[in-house]
Formats: structure tokens, sequence, C-alpha cells
């Protein structure tokens, strides 16, 4: 597939927020032409799928500015720079929904905004929790809800849970529960 690659020409800097930031890269495509990418730089995250002993899993209610609602979400949340991310999951475990986890799972990573974004967020199985309170962060704002998961699922089936992180959880928490994943 090496005949697909674009080599970058340069590289420079349009954009840098507190934890985002914007590039744009002068690249070479396979065409021999010259185009423009521009693209986010993300720090990563990781998402967790905390599974209580009743079946039932944790989830938040959480609003997201950028497309104006609430969403029913995993916990999850950016890694800090340096950090390794079974350290982040753990860390947001606490902040967002108060559990910590004795035992995280690692299940995949996944990269939800290929087209604009080198973001990737790791996910984990959360087993084994004790509830030690939540300690949210300055200025975030989150419903904790229980969950079962076959009505996740059918939520996710009517269209009410759309963001990509927490359908691609849901499925591996299915395939988990249904003993397909070991």
């Amino acid at each position: 597939m090496k005949h697909l690659e674009e080599k970058t020409l340069s590289s420079k800097q349009i954009f840098k927020g507190r934890y985002l930031k914007i590039e744009q890269d002068q690249v070479e495509a396979p065409d021999g032409k010259t185009y423009y990418r521009e693209y986010i730089l993300h720090p990563g995250a990781a998402m967790m799928i905390p599974l209580l002993p009743n079946g039932n899993v944790v989830m938040v209610h959480q609003y997201r500015h950028a497309v104006k609602q609430v969403f029913l979400e995993f916990p999850a949340g950016k890694r800090d720079k340096g950090e390794e991310s079974i350290v982040t999951a753990q860390r947001e475990l606490v902040e967002e929904v108060g559990y910590r986890a004795d035992k995280l799972v690692f299940l995949t990573t996944i990269h939800p905004v290929i087209g604009y974004s080198n973001e990737h967020i790791d996910l984990f199985l959360a087993t084994d929790l004790q509830k030690v309170g939540q300690k949210l962060d300055h200025g975030e704002f989150l419903e904790v809800t229980e969950v079962k998961p076959e009505d996740l699922m059918q939520a996710i089936r009517a269209g009410k849970v759309s963001d990509v992180k927490t359908q691609i959880g849901a499925f591996w928490l299915d395939k988990y529960l249904r003993g397909e994943w070991n």
C-alpha cells in the first residue's frame, strides 16, 4: 500500500489551543501533485467500560458543546503529557464516575476521526470496582447513571447513542458478555 502514501514536504502549526493543535502540511500525493492537508493533533485518550457486579455499566450524561447536545457516554478522558494510557484510564474513572478498578483490561485502540485528527482512544474494560467518590475537574459537569447493557444496545439501535467511542465500546462489551472475547 506504499503507493498510496503521501510525502510531507513541509509542516507548520496554524493554531495552538490549550490541548489541541492544528497543523498544515504541504504534501506530494501519489499523482506527483502538491496538496495541503490540515489536521488536529490530539494527545490521545482512554475510555473505560465500568462493569458492575450486577451486570450493569456505569455511564455519564455529558453536554458536548461542539454539537450542542447532551450525550450518553462511557467515561473517558484525554491523556496528560507523558502519561501511560492505563494511568489515564484509572485517573479518569475516579474523576468522572467515582470508581476505582482493581482490574483494567485493554480491549483495543480506535482512531475516531481519521479524516482530520490523529486522535486515538484506548478502550478498557474496568471490573472489580470500588466506589471512592467522584473528583470532577474544574468546569466539568456530568451526571452518572447505571445502564443495563441490553438497554444500551437498544438505545444504539434506536439512534439515541451516536457517540462513536461509546458505540464501539458497547459492541466490545456485548462480545465480552456473550463469552466471545477473553
